[in-house]
Order: C-alpha cells, then sequence, then structure tokens
C-alpha cells in the first residue's frame, strides 16, 4: 500500500496484478489465457469474414452477430496488450494516460456488447412475433442507425469516468487489483474524495447493462408469451430454438459478471488468485465462447465454413 502523501494527479504510475501467491510459476499459468485470447480473435475474425464474404448470411440475424464479433475483437484488443506484457515479459507499470485510456476502451466495447445482445434479442422477438414484416422492420438502414445509437451511447456514458479521474490526486504509484484498468479499481485507490466518479460510475453501468439487461429480460417474456400462442407444439419448438443461441451468448455475457461480484463480496481476500482468474474470464470467456456457440448451433454458419473450406480445397487440387 503506497502512501498518499506524495499524491499527484495525472502524473501516477499503476503496477498491474498478475496471480497472487503464484509469482513463480505465472508463466505457465498465463498460457491456457494467452491461447483463450489467440482462439477468441481467430474465431470472431472468421465470423467477421464469414458474414462479410457470404451473400447468405445477409440476414438482420447475423449482421447483429458480425456487430458482437467486431465488438468482441475490440475486447480483446483492449485487455490482450498489457495481459502479454504482464505474464510473458514481467512489466507491470502502466502510466495514468493509458491506464485510463484502457479503462475507457475496456468499458465502453463491455457496453457496446451489451447493447448489441439487447439488439439481437429484439430481433429474435420481432422474427417470431411478426416474420411477414421482418425483412420491413429491421432494414439495413435501420440496423445501422442501431448499431451508431449502441456505440454513441457506449462513448457518451463513458467519456466522464477519463475526465473526472484527472481530478483525483492518486499515490505517485498504485497497484492495481488485475492485469487491465477498470473503474472502480482506479476509483478505490484514490487519495481525493470519489464521490462524485462513483455516482457518475454505478449510473453509467445502470444505464447500459442494468437497463439492458432488464430489457432482454422482457424481450424473453414477450417471446415466450408470443411462442405459447402459437398453435402447434412443432411450431413452438421451432420458434424458441431460434433463441437458443442467443440465450446461451447472454449467458455467457452476464453469468461471469455476476460470479465475479459474488466472489468479490465473499471469497476475494481469502483466494486472490482466483479472484484475479474469474476477473480475466470475465472478459475473456465471451469472446472466445461466442463464435464456438454460433458455429455449432448455426446451420448457415457452418455450412458457410465447409464452403470455404471445400473452395480452397479445390484451389489447392
Amino acid at each position: 500500500m503506497f502512501s498518499c502523501n506524495t499524491s499527484t494527479s495525472g502524473h501516477s504510475t499503476f503496477l498491474l496484478t498478475g496471480f497472487p501467491g503464484l509469482e513463480a510459476s505465472q508463466y505457465w499459468v498465463s498460457i491456457p489465457i494467452n491461447l483463450i485470447c489467440v482462439v477468441s480473435i481467430l474465431g470472431n475474425s472468421v465470423i467477421l469474414f464469414l458474414i462479410r464474404t457470404d451473400p447468405a448470411l445477409q440476414q438482420p440475424m447475423y449482421i447483429f452477430l458480425s456487430m458482437l464479433a467486431a465488438s468482441d475483437l475490440c475486447l480483446c484488443a483492449s485487455t490482450f496488450p498489457t495481459m502479454v506484457r504482464l505474464f510473458w515479459l514481467g512489466a507491470r507499470e502502466l502510466p495514468f494516460n493509458l491506464c485510463a485510456a484502457q479503462m475507457f476502451f475496456i468499458h465502453a466495447f463491455t457496453y457496446v456488447e451489451s447493447g448489441v445482445l439487447l439488439a439481437m434479442a429484439f430481433d429474435r422477438f420481432v422474427a417470431i412475433r411478426d416474420p411477414l414484416h421482418y425483412a420491413t422492420i429491421l432494414t439495413h438502414s435501420a440496423m445501422a442507425k442501431v448499431g451508431a445509437a449502441i456505440l454513441v451511447r457506449a462513448v457518451v456514458l463513458n467519456l466522464p469516468g477519463p475526465m473526472l479521474l484527472w481530478r483525483l490526486l492518486f499515490p505517485k504509484v498504485s497497484v492495481l487489483s488485475h492485469c487491465y484498468c477498470l473503474h472502480c479499481d482506479l476509483v478505490g485507490l484514490a487519495c481525493s474524495d470519489t464521490q462524485i466518479s462513483s455516482l457518475v460510475g454505478l449510473v453509467s453501468i445502470v444505464l447500459s447493462l442494468g437497463l439492458d439487461s432488464c430489457l432482454i429480460m422482457l424481450s424473453y417474456a414477450l417471446i415466450l408469451r408470443t411462442v405459447l400462442g402459437l398453435a402447434s407444439p412443432g411450431e413452438q419448438l421451432r420458434a424458441l430454438n431460434t433463441c437458443v443461441s442467443h440465450l446461451c451468448i447472454v449467458l455467457i455475457f452476464y453469468l461471469p459478471k455476476l460470479g465475479l461480484s459474488v466472489l468479490h463480496r465473499v471469497e476475494k481476500h481469502s483466494y486472490p488468485a482466483l479472484a484475479v482468474l474469474m476477473a480475466n474470464l470475465h472478459f475473456l470467456v465471451p469472446p472466445f465462447m461466442n463464435p464456438i456457440v454460433y458455429c455449432i448451433k448455426s446451420k448457415q454458419i457452418r455450412q458457410g465454413l465447409l464452403k470455404r473450406f471445400q473452395e480452397k480445397k479445390v484451389d489447392v487440387s
């Protein structure tokens, strides 16, 4: 714990944290995490390439999926560099400017992903509730506006955070709880009054993750009501089957956040290495699992992959 007697504003150095108690084997422990990052980048890049090049995938559902893949790639790009520097190069120091920038991008792309998941829930509701007008409601123009609104909301909600951090005083050197910079972590290290920064962070979370999760639950309540109104059990099963992939990635996105929140309140100090591992998985699991879920559950994605492999074989022949 560093003293606040020599606190400064905007010129602090932050030390990233690896796995407490596992410093001797940290290099080996980090290998699976780095592999997850690499697979996440490759998987989401493949999804983007397929949707961009395959006319059969130019549908609203898959265009929203491409937005999700793009946000996953940006989230990996926001967290991966500092993790590589820490685990492979042993570089812990991060200046205030870089830390604040990383904090902004991590939270912004997390909010973007949450907004895209909400848009995908609306997409599933429209497809089940009004399939005849599905293509006229979710036009390319409408989806572009939705994507722009999601991005603008993420930027607007996250801009005050770094700006308010500049007004806070930090020790010359501060030790972070994770291997990247988060708003709550930085606010907790400040030596000056943090009420405004804490309130702004809470409001941004409520207006993004909190609001989105409530609207997603409402969408699925309306979807379930619509499905139960269908005549035959076969139609009900087919309608619900179109939501399985999206429901899986919603759970993958929100459950790690819930698990990390519980761990921070119950066993963070008893098992610090577990808390750090959960924090890493909290950001790494969704980008890693989203392409896998859609490759397994989506017939169109699998057909697109097979088509590309067959074209490669023909070119080689």
